[in-house]
């Protein structure tokens, strides 16, 4: 059973994350720089919320704003669901779709240790079908 560390293993280690001040704009251009599509909004070590290209889209562009000068509080999303590393890629996957979120931040107590996408969890999914897929012909070939 892939578990969500395992997920986690399989990303580059560094975690970039916003301040609550900085604009939408700085936020935009690290999502841009990063290829990633959310930010864990932090203070010090502390999870605020979290940014992401869905939040803008609904809360910048709709609304008229603009991302130049907007604080990235204004528009985080706040209220944050979090993965612990032992949970299973089912239960990732179980709590985004019920959610609707794509991005989830993984916690071990209050510390962050990164953030893992809808894309991942279907990834390791799909390789760990594959695995039992590959072993169950295996076992079938052999068997003949």
């Amino acid at each position: 059973m892939t578990t969500v560390q395992a997920i986690l293993d399989q990303k580059p280690r560094e975690l970039w994350t916003v301040a609550p001040d900085e604009t939408v704009y700085e936020a935009l251009a690290l999502l841009a720089e990063k290829d990633i599509g959310a930010l864990p909004v932090m203070v010090d070590e502390r999870l605020e919320g979290i940014f992401s290209e869905r939040d803008y889209a609904r809360k910048v562009i709709l609304k008229g704003k603009s991302s130049r000068d907007l604080p990235v509080r204004e528009i985080m999303t706040s209220s944050v669901f979090c993965l612990h590393p032992e949970q299973s890629a089912e239960e990732a996957m179980t709590l985004m779709t019920e959610h609707r979120v794509r991005h989830v931040p993984v916690k071990e107590g209050d510390h962050v240790l990164g953030i893992i996408s809808i894309g991942d969890v279907v990834k390791a999914i799909i390789s760990e079908r594959e695995f039992v897929i590959e072993q169950l012909e295996s076992y079938i070939s052999s068997a003949r």
